[in-house]
């Protein structure tokens, strides 16, 4: 998770900044996590605790509120029912990291990336973005082969994959729907070469940027299973000592194994 955090945060101060360039600072002075960190751990910790995520999500969402949740997801984490409200936002696609991460089998990849969507996110992109992004981490673990991992989201999922960041950035605007920005951040994480430039090059494309880092950076941790110091001693500062205490928990328990370099 570690690299969707890192993600989330370096992206933090471009969401609205509309940033079209691979060069800029890593970290800045009002760097943070938001909530696509908060529910990527509210998900971890569902899992590692074998509990409900829409009750997990609505527990971490009330401890830190003012995360920058879209206004809908915000209306339902202060609701006091779980019914779902059938979006295709992005949401269900930034928090599903630990999904790939912690199961074995495609099979259940998929399953349980549904289930972590359809508490709130239930209409079918919802759930194809969610499942998407958990197949990428699933078979960046398991087979270090772009092409392979290129063609079987496109084959599972419909994406188009052959476009290049160079010329989406071109036109590219804010959108925070599955089908606007999940295709994309995998097109980053496939032309990358690290961790750090997948981060960079979604970012780049001046949209959704904490949440196309997250997505981005999930999928290039778990294919390169390196991870620079400066990045993890950043997340680790960033983080609450209760969230971090969360991600080194599921590292531990599923054993996410990456070096720090």
């Amino acid at each position: 998770m570690i690299g969707a955090i890192a993600g989330d945060m370096i992206g933090s101060v471009h969401e609205s900044a509309h940033i079209k360039r691979t060069h800029f600072p890593l970290f800045q002075k009002n760097s943070r996590f938001t909530d696509d960190t908060v529910m990527t751990i509210a998900v971890a910790e569902a899992i590692l605790h074998r509990q409900d995520y829409g009750t997990c999500l609505k527990k971490w969402g009330s401890k830190y509120p003012d995360r920058g949740y879209g206004g809908l997801f915000r209306r339902w984490l202060q609701s006091e029912d779980m019914v779902p409200y059938n979006s295709f936002g992005n949401g269900s696609a930034m928090r599903v990291s630990p999904v790939g991460f912690a199961f074995n089998k495609l099979n259940d990849v998929l399953e349980e990336a549904k289930r972590t969507a359809e508490v709130s996110h239930n209409h079918p992109e919802g759930i194809k973005g969610a499942q998407a992004i958990a197949t990428a981490i699933f078979l960046a673990r398991k087979q270090h082969d772009k092409q392979k991992i290129k063609n079987a989201i496109e084959k599972e999922f419909k994406y188009d994959l052959s476009r290049k960041i160079a010329q989406i950035r071109k036109r590219y605007t804010f959108d925070v729907i599955c089908q606007g920005s999940v295709p994309e951040a995998i097109i980053a994480f496939l032309e990358s070469t690290d961790l750090e430039s997948a981060i960079r090059l979604g970012i780049s494309l001046g949209g959704d940027a904490d949440t196309i880092g997250c997505m981005a950076g999930g999928i290039a941790q778990a294919y390169y299973e390196e991870i620079p110091k400066e990045i993890n001693d950043k997340v680790e500062h960033l983080l609450t000592p209760e969230l971090l205490e969360i991600v080194r928990e599921f590292n531990k328990t599923f054993r996410v194994n990456y070096a720090i370099v």
